[in-house]
């Protein structure tokens, strides 16, 4: 994995628009402030277009959906694409209603994405395959285990062939792959999935990790999964008898804002496949 992702972050402070979801608008910004970059959350259809040509980067969130911001996703990412931007898609929940799926791949239509950052249901859906959801989150059935590893691997893979987007897998093992190379993660806790936004958080971060790094996407894209998994370790470490997963929420968010690359070097668990 390529070096100074994090300090181009840094440098350079990508400003990313975010069309996104209500419960976690507050902390996509604050992670987003902590990995280097710098949030603005517009959604109105009126502004979308305007908001976004002066940003490096967008994120489309899928996450708290409804009918008045299907047209401002699709007016940011297309006026994103005609300016070279990263946009990056989190498609929330997709495959647990024929809105949330079907916008998700009519938005996969008519935008070219940099990333798609998903678990595998919400992933399985956009492909078309069956895919088992609970609510926004992966179904136990569509877990990523060391067993069947190797499969995922080849989806995430294909997924990329097919969207042309590198693919951010995330679970208990991430999966971050293009058509050709793959890297597989292991950093993070389990409690991370107690926590209402780490997707959401991790999509803003990758959006920022990829804005700054425009020549690395697939490496910006895997550092930024790794990155937010090791804050995850590293806010668990803190964690005292008295704190719950509020204090573990505002840790991760802590560890984000003291990360640099050689923390990320020395911490992250990850391989090529």
């Amino acid at each position: 994995m390529k070096k100074g992702i994090i300090a181009k972050v840094r440098e350079t402070v990508p400003l990313i628009h975010n069309i996104t979801n209500y419960v976690t608008v507050n902390d996509v910004a604050n992670i987003l402030l902590a990995c280097g970059g710098s949030p603005i959350m517009a959604d109105d259809a009126a502004e979308v277009e305007e908001i976004t040509s002066i940003c490096g980067g967008l994120c489309i969130n899928i996450g708290t959906l409804n009918s008045r911001t299907v047209d401002s996703m699709r007016k940011a990412g297309k006026r994103a694409n005609a300016l070279g931007h990263t946009v990056v898609l989190d498609p929330v929940g997709a495959g647990a209603s024929a809105f949330r799926t079907d916008t998700a791949k009519q938005l996969l239509e008519e935008i070219k994405f940099t990333v798609i950052r998903g678990n595998v249901s919400e992933l399985k859906a956009l492909h078309g395959e069956k895919s088992a959801t609970k609510g926004v989150d992966a179904d136990l059935s569509d877990s990523v285990t060391e067993e069947n590893l190797p499969a995922a691997v080849a989806f995430a893979k294909e997924l990329s062939r097919k969207t042309g987007a590198v693919i951010a897998m995330t679970g208990a093992i991430d999966v971050v792959a293009d058509a050709e190379k793959a890297y597989v993660i292991r950093n993070g806790k389990p409690l991370m999935s107690k926590i209402t936004g780490t997707g959401c958080m991790l999509s803003g971060v990758t959006a920022a990790f990829c804005t700054a790094n425009p020549e690395d996407t697939l490496d910006a894209a895997a550092a930024a999964v790794a990155a937010m998994g090791l804050c995850g370790e590293l806010a668990f470490e803190r964690l005292s008898g008295a704190d719950g997963t509020g204090s573990y929420r505002t840790y991760i968010i802590d560890a984000m804002s003291n990360l640099d690359d050689q923390i990320l070097e020395e911490g992250r668990k990850v391989e090529s496949r």
